[in-house]
C-alpha cells in the first residue's frame, strides 16, 4: 500500500474526521465569541484581556486556531493534488503553505500567552 506522505492524515477518513472535529471546534468558538459579545454591553481592552487570560480561554483558543490550521492544511492539500499536476510545483507550495502555517501558529501562541 503506498501512503502519501503530505497528507496531514493516514488516509482520506483520518482526513475526513480531522475536518470534521476541527469545523466543530471552531464553530463551538465562534458561538462562545457571539454569546459573549452579546452579553458584553461595553467592550474595553480591559474586558477583552480579562476574558483572554483566563487560562481555559487560552486553551480553548490556541486549540481552535490549531483547528483553523488543520482544517486550512487538509483544504489546501486537497486543492492542490486535484489542481496542479507538477509534483515539483506542488511541493513548493507546499511547502510555502506549510511555512505560513507553522508561522501563524506559532504567532498566535505568543500573542495569546503573552496576554
Amino acid at each position: 500500500m503506498v501512503k502519501i506522505a503530505s497528507t496531514f492524515g493516514r488516509s482520506g477518513t483520518h482526513d475526513f474526521i480531522l475536518l470534521r472535529a476541527s469545523a466543530v471546534i471552531m464553530a463551538a468558538y465562534l458561538i462562545f465569541m457571539v454569546c459573549w459579545f452579546l452579553s458584553t454591553p461595553v467592550v474595553t481592552y480591559e474586558v477583552w484581556v480579562g476574558l483572554y487570560s483566563n487560562l481555559a480561554m487560552k486553551v480553548f483558543t490556541l486549540l481552535t486556531l490549531t483547528g483553523l490550521l488543520i482544517h486550512g492544511w487538509i483544504g489546501i492539500w486537497q486543492v492542490l493534488t486535484d489542481y496542479v499536476k507538477c509534483s515539483r510545483l506542488r511541493g513548493v507550495i507546499q511547502y510555502i503553505f506549510v511555512v505560513a502555517l507553522v508561522v501563524y501558529w506559532f504567532t498566535g501562541l505568543f500573542v495569546l500567552w503573552g496576554v
